[in-house]
């Protein structure tokens, strides 16, 4: 098992950055992949960012791209998430998620942390 704990999101005016933590514990593998979602009040939940154990492979949503901005600290089992430039529509809770291996599932999941971004 695998317990993910997220933090770091609140309320922010359009323009301003916000930083999201999440930190593992239990159960975590060297191989595992940490990704971040979001999901808007009646809109399906989608993907943001990921980014593997060595950070060599990091990846965005179209959407975000040069605004946001994904990292980790093996050391301290945390992935973070730099919002910078934020926007209305990037108003959502915002969930981290862990996989154990580059090609599995996102098997672990956060309970979430809201952000949101006034106009």
């Amino acid at each position: 098992q695998v317990q993910l704990v997220e933090s770091g999101g609140g309320l922010v005016q359009a323009g301003g950055s916000l930083r999201l933590s999440c930190t593992a514990s239990g159960r975590t593998f060297s191989s595992n992949v940490m990704g971040w979602f979001r999901q808007a009040p009646g809109k399906e939940r989608e993907f943001v960012g990921s980014i593997s154990w060595s950070a060599d492979t990091i990846d965005y949503t179209d959407s975000v791209k040069g605004r946001f901005t994904v990292s980790r600290d093996n050391a301290k089992n945390t992935v973070y998430l730099q919002m910078n430039s934020l926007k209305p529509e990037d108003t959502a809770v915002y969930y981290c998620a862990v996989k154990m291996t580059p090609r599995g599932k996102y098997i672990y999941w956060g309970q979430g942390t809201q952000v949101t971004v006034s106009s």
